[in-house]
């Protein structure tokens, strides 16, 4: 009699498992993400994301007849939620433990995979995915700073027309912008900089 052991160990390395329905779908966009961590819009592939999920290229195929259509449901099954804003009674920690979260986000595994599509897809490519954008990261991360500057312009900490477009993308661009051209991984110090010197000030009453 073979034993599971013994029968794991004689399945070689990459082949199928026998997995079905959501599980499969699950490792299928799980292994998706790995990709564009690893080798980037450009270099993913249907057959790569077939052996991470260890499944067989028509399982993926099956799914998703695009390589497009497979990242999309990957980045929307991936995104990290945001939650609700930060309240500690002050603006500025608010901001501080915000941007905090916002950088986690960056740097999760979605949020990499994320910043791939961004930065390599073609203008016909990323067009597909600025809805998935804006309703996953761009509207929500607004809403929460909204949310902040709004408690703080009751308390009288915030001026009261601050809440605009351009002073809401301050954050977000900035950390998309070093992190893109600097390198910038964010640490604590570094956001409190931006918080103290830049937002604080800019939103002082």
């Amino acid at each position: 009699m073979v034993t599971s052991r013994s029968t794991a160990a004689a399945r070689p390395e990459g082949a199928a498992l026998r997995r079905r329905g959501p599980v499969l779908e699950r490792a299928i966009l799980e292994a998706a993400l790995d990709q564009l961590g690893s080798v980037g819009w450009s270099g993913l592939t249907m057959e790569g994301v077939a052996v991470g999920a260890q499944t067989g290229k028509a399982a993926v195929y099956r799914r998703w007849p695009s390589k497009e259509d497979l990242v999309a449901d990957a980045l929307q099954a991936g995104l990290p939620a945001l939650g609700e804003a930060p309240d500690t009674g002050r603006a500025r920690q608010d901001l501080y433990e915000l941007c905090l979260r916002v950088r986690d986000v960056m740097y999760s595994k979605t949020g990499f995979a994320l910043r791939a599509v961004l930065h390599e897809c073609d203008d016909e490519s990323a067009g597909r995915f600025h809805g998935l954008i804006e309703a996953g990261v761009i509207q929500p991360s607004k809403r929460l700073f909204q949310d902040v500057l709004r408690r703080g312009i009751e308390r009288g900490e915030v001026r009261h027309d601050a809440i605009d477009d351009l002073v809401l993308d301050v954050i977000p661009a900035m950390m998309m912008y070093r992190s893109k051209v600097y390198g910038s991984e964010w640490p604590d110090g570094e956001i409190a900089d931006v918080v103290d010197r830049i937002m604080v000030p800019l939103l002082r009453a």
